[in-house]
C-alpha cells in the first residue's frame, strides 16, 4: 500500500476488530448468572445452583471463548450445499449446547437463553472505533465485511455508534469468510477493483485471504484477538504482505482506527 495513493474503500472485519466481544459477552453471562443465583423466585436444581455459584469471572470468560470458538468452527466448516444458517441461529444453538455440556442447561429458561444469545448484537466498541471510523469516513468509503448477519450488524452499528457507509454481510455473497467469493463480491458491490479496496482486520488469516484476492491490508492489533502463533505473526511481518501494521502500543493518536486515519493523513501530507 502506498500511503500517497491509498485505497478508495476500507472494508472492516467486525468481531474483535471493531468491537470488544470478549468483555461484553463475559459480562453478559456474569450478569445473568448473578441475577439468577440471587433471585428469591428462582427454583434451580441444587446441583445446577452449586455448579453456577462456583464459576468465577475467569470461568465465564473461558465459556465466552468457547462460544466464540464455536462460531469460528461454524463459519469455516459450513457446507454451502446445505440449507443456510445465520450466525444468530448458530449463536443460539451453540449456547444451548455449551450449557448442556457444562451441566448448566437448567440455569436459565429458554426465553432467557435466547435473549443472552442476542448479546452479540450489542457488543461494545473498542475506545477508538467510533471516532476512528468517523475520521476515516472523511476520505474513504467504509463498509463492514463480516460473517455476521444483517440484523446483527445493523443492531451493533446502532448500539456502538458505528457510522458505516455500507453494511455488507457474507450472506450477501453466499459464503463465509475466508471464501474469495466474499472479498471479490464486496469489491464488485462497491463498483471497485479488489486492489482499490483494503481490508482492516485484527486477524492475519482474514487479511491473508483478502490479500490473495488482491485487497490491500491493514492490520490493527487488538488484545487477545490473533489466532496465529508468535512465529507465524513474525513471519507475516517479515514477508511484508501486510501493508499497514498498527501495533497495540501505537496509541499516541488514540490507537487503532485513529492511528490508521493519522497515517493516511500523514501520507497525504495533512499532518
Amino acid at each position: 500500500m502506498s500511503l500517497t495513493t491509498p485505497p478508495r474503500a476500507l472494508l472492516f472485519d467486525v468481531f474483535g476488530t471493531v468491537v470488544d466481544w470478549r468483555t461484553t459477552i463475559t459480562n453478559t453471562l456474569i450478569t445473568h448468572a448473578t441475577a439468577t443465583l440471587s433471585s428469591p423466585t428462582s427454583s434451580l436444581p441444587s446441583v445446577v445452583r452449586l455448579r453456577a455459584s462456583l464459576l468465577t469471572a475467569t470461568d465465564w470468560g473461558a465459556f465466552a471463548q468457547q462460544w466464540r470458538n464455536s462460531y469460528k468452527h461454524f463459519t469455516r466448516t459450513h457446507d454451502p450445499a446445505k440449507a443456510p444458517k445465520t450466525v444468530d441461529e448458530h449463536h443460539h444453538e451453540a449456547l444451548i449446547r455449551l450449557l448442556q455440556e457444562q451441566g448448566l442447561e437448567a440455569l436459565w429458561p429458554d426465553d432467557e437463553v435466547l435473549e443472552i444469545s442476542r448479546a452479540w448484537h450489542f457488543l461494545d466498541p473498542w475506545p477508538d472505533s467510533s471516532n476512528g471510523l468517523a475520521e476515516l469516513n472523511k476520505d474513504f468509503v467504509t463498509a463492514t465485511l463480516s460473517n455476521g448477519n444483517h440484523a446483527l450488524l445493523s443492531d451493533m452499528a446502532a448500539h456502538a455508534s458505528l457510522p458505516w457507509a455500507h453494511i455488507f454481510s457474507s450472506a450477501d455473497f453466499g459464503a463465509f469468510k475466508p471464501s474469495p467469493k466474499v472479498y471479490k463480491g464486496a469489491a464488485e458491490k462497491l463498483g471497485l477493483r479488489c486492489d482499490e479496496c483494503a481490508l482492516v482486520a485484527s486477524h492475519l488469516g482474514d487479511l491473508q485471504a483478502a490479500s490473495g484476492c488482491g485487497f490491500q491490508t491493514v492490520y490493527t492489533e487488538r488484545a487477545g484477538e490473533e489466532d496465529w502463533g508468535r512465529d507465524e505473526v513474525e513471519r507475516a511481518r517479515e514477508e511484508g504482505w501486510v501493508d499497514m501494521w498498527v501495533r497495540l502500543e501505537d496509541n499516541d493518536s488514540g490507537g487503532g482506527f485513529l492511528e490508521v486515519a493519522r497515517r493516511f493523513k500523514e501520507g497525504r501530507g495533512d499532518v
